[in-house]
C-alpha cells in the first residue's frame, strides 16, 4: 500500500467520521420536527441524492448488474432488506436521542459498537477472539452495568444504537456490493414506507415539510446529502487504509458527539457516567492495540482454557 494512498484514505475516512460527529448539530436545527418525519425525509432524499450520484458517476450499469445478481441470490435480498430496516431504525433512534437531550448516551452507543461487532463475529461468523478482545468485552460490559445501576434503568439508547449498527455491518458483510449502489438500494427498499408516512402526515395536516418554513424544508431535503456524503467518503477511505487505522479513526465521531453534548448543549455528565466511560475507553484502548498488532496474539484454543 502506497504512502500517498494511506494519507488520502486517512483524510477521507477522518472527514467522514468528523461529519458524523458533528451531525447532532444538524439534527438539533430540526428539533421542532417530529423524529419520524425527519427520518422519512432523510430516507427519501437520501435515495433521491444517490440516484443523482449514480447518474454522474455512470454507475447505472453496475446497479442493473447488481439487481440481476440479487435475483439469483435470495440470501442477498434478505440481507439487503434487513440492512435497510436496521439502519433506518438506527437513524431514528439517533435522531430522537439527540433531539431529546440524550446525546451522551448516543455517543456511548457508538463507543460500544465495535465491541458488539466482536461479539456478533464470534456468535454468528464463528470468529476466534484473542484474550485481549475478551478482556475488552468484559470491561465494556462493566461500564454498561455501571450506567444501568446508576440510572436505575437499562441504557437502551446506547445498546440499541450499538446493536443496530453492528447488525447493519454484519448484513453489509453478507451483501458485499459497491457502496454507492448499496446505499441506493437500501434507501430504495424503505422509501415506499417513508413516502406513505409523509403522505399520511399531509392528509392529517400534521406535516412540517412545506408548511413550517423554507429553512425547515431545505434542512429536511439536505438530510439526504448529510447522510450520503459521509458514507461515500467513508467507503473511499476504507479502501485505502488498514483496518486497524480505520478502527482507530472511528472514535472521532462519538468523541465529538460527547463533547457537543457536554460543552455545547449542556447535558449533565455525572461522575458515575465518567466512571462508566473510563471502563469503555479502557476496553477500546485494549481492543485497538490488539487490532494494531502491538499486543501479541493470544487466542483461546479450547473451552477449558477459556475458563481459566
Amino acid at each position: 500500500m502506497k504512502k500517498t494512498d494511506t494519507q488520502t484514505g486517512t483524510i477521507y475516512a477522518g472527514f467522514s467520521y468528523f461529519i458524523w460527529g458533528l451531525l447532532p448539530i444538524y439534527w438539533k436545527l430540526l428539533e421542532h420536527v417530529n423524529a419520524l418525519e425527519i427520518l422519512a425525509n432523510r430516507i427519501f432524499w437520501s435515495f433521491t441524492f444517490m440516484l443523482i450520484v449514480l447518474f454522474f458517476t455512470k454507475k447505472w450499469g453496475l446497479l442493473v448488474r447488481t439487481l440481476k445478481g440479487f435475483a439469483q441470490n435470495q440470501r442477498q435480498i434478505y440481507a439487503l432488506a434487513i440492512a435497510s430496516l436496521i439502519i433506518s431504525g438506527n437513524w431514528f433512534i439517533y435522531i430522537w436521542a439527540v433531539n431529546s437531550g440524550h446525546m451522551i448516551e448516543a455517543s456511548l452507543g457508538y463507543y460500544i459498537n465495535p465491541l458488539v461487532s466482536i461479539l456478533l463475529g464470534m456468535l454468528v461468523l464463528k470468529e476466534k477472539l484473542t484474550i485481549y478482545q475478551y478482556g475488552s468485552f468484559i470491561l465494556a460490559a462493566i461500564g454498561v452495568l455501571i450506567m444501568t445501576f446508576s440510572h436505575g434503568s437499562f441504557p437502551w439508547i446506547s445498546i440499541s444504537l450499538a446493536l443496530t449498527f453492528a447488525v447493519y455491518g454484519l448484513a453489509k458483510k453478507l451483501i458485499n456490493v459497491d457502496s454507492a449502489v448499496g446505499l441506493t438500494l437500501e434507501t430504495f427498499v424503505v422509501s415506499p414506507i417513508a413516502a406513505i408516512y409523509v403522505i399520511f402526515l399531509f392528509v392529517q395536516g400534521s406535516n412540517s415539510f412545506l408548511t413550517a418554513s423554507v429553512g425547515t424544508d431545505l434542512l429536511l431535503i439536505g438530510a439526504g446529502v448529510a447522510t450520503a456524503v459521509p458514507l461515500l467518503y467513508f467507503a473511499k477511505g476504507a479502501q485505502k487504509i488498514p483496518l486497524s487505522l480505520l478502527g482507530f479513526l472511528q472514535y472521532i465521531a462519538p468523541t465529538l458527539t460527547l463533547i457537543l453534548g457536554v460543552f455545547v448543549y449542556q447535558e449533565h455528565f455525572t461522575k458515575t457516567q465518567l466512571l462508566a466511560f473510563l471502563f469503555i475507553w479502557s476496553a477500546l484502548t485494549i481492543y485497538s492495540l490488539s487490532k494494531s498488532k502491538l499486543l501479541p496474539k493470544k487466542e483461546f484454543k479450547n473451552e477449558k482454557q477459556a475458563t481459566l
